[in-house]
């Protein structure tokens, strides 16, 4: 071996002695796993889709938002199988993600002497929460773990709300549940509640080690779903879809204009204009004229925001010259 190839190799493994634990992803790492966004970033790397289409996101429904990415080519965004906490409310976000495995203590020492050398705080179950921002959720795959699992109760579930504002999909258990449905607009998505409590360091009251978290910001599988750092996590009805943020305009785009359509449609159907059979087909010139009509004269009582219908007008009335 040559003296340069021995100062290379010293190099190294110098860098890696001194470098973050490898499935904690850094936001060089972060940023080469998703180059099809080209927009704004996190300090982490991650994407920051606008907060003006989370809003939009709000309005859109699984059924859409699944439509969409399947016809893009993504069939794994879906999981369902939840413990809704929360009946009802709809959770609208960006994702930053973890992923543990059952414990393992030599490898926990290698990552909590990393954690140190990184400046990290407390357990790594606090390692993703430190690093939210405002409308993040906490999505981590704990193997759905239960018995010995929570690590996540009102005191965590408390930071990641203050962090973020908003909640949680987590492929494990909660505990403190009480505690957690104080919090006004906390929404979680989890397997299931269990009183246990979880060790996830060493020394934690000299009880064995139940779990290892062993990555952040990295490729994550939640249940059947594929999730990447920076997805927009929506969940409602009982499921939640992974949505990559470069498809995130295009799902909203797609689910106001099948609002509007069908609101549209729904309307002249109840006044007799038009039959079923003409609705429930592709539609004839003379009713997407009528369409665009409609859009015109009602551009400011619809519930889409006026920019975005006068976008659906424009191409409504392009399609039509050709």
């Amino acid at each position: 071996m040559t003296r340069i190839s021995f100062a290379l190799a010293a190099l190294l493994m110098t860098t890696a002695a001194v470098s973050a634990h490898q499935s904690f992803y850094s936001a060089a790492e972060v940023i080469h796993n998703t180059p099809e966004w080209t927009g704004e970033r996190f300090a982490d790397g991650r994407p920051k889709v606008p907060d003006a289409i989370l809003e939009r996101m709000k309005k859109v429904t699984l059924e859409e938002a699944w439509a969409t990415l399947r016809s893009a080519g993504y069939e794994h965004q879906y999981e369902d199988g939840w413990a809704d906490l929360y009946p009802g409310r709809i959770m609208v976000g960006r994702a930053l993600t973890s992923a543990w495995i059952p414990g393992r203590l030599d490898l926990q020492k290698v990552i909590e002497a990393d954690g140190k050398v990184d400046g990290r705080k407390g357990g790594p179950n606090a390692w993703p929460v430190d690093m939210l921002q405002p409308r993040d959720v906490y999505v981590s795959d704990h193997f759905g773990l239960k018995k010995d699992g929570p690590s996540i109760g009102d005191n965590v579930g408390n930071a990641i709300y203050a962090k973020s504002g908003n909640g949680i999909v987590y492929d494990g258990a909660v505990r403190d549940i009480n505690g957690l449905r104080e919090l006004p607009n906390f929404i979680a998505f989890v397997r299931a509640y269990d009183p246990s409590h979880h060790f996830g360091r060493i020394g934690d009251e000299g009880r064995p080690l139940n779990s290892t978290m062993t990555s952040i910001n990295a490729p994550t599988r939640i249940g059947a779903a594929a999730v990447m750092p920076g997805d927009v996590v929506l969940g409602r009805d009982g499921g939640v879809m992974f949505i990559p943020p470069q498809l995130a305009e295009r799902v909203v785009q797609q689910s106001e204009r099948t609002h509007l359509r069908d609101m549209f449609g729904h309307q002249r159907l109840n006044e007799g204009k038009y039959t079923a059979g003409q609705i429930d087909r592709e539609w004839t010139a003379e009713i997407e004229g009528d369409y665009t009509g409609w859009l015109k004269q009602n551009i400011d009582k619809l519930p889409v925001a006026h920019p975005q219908v006068q976008e659906i007008i424009d191409l409504q009335e392009k399609r039509a010259k050709k």
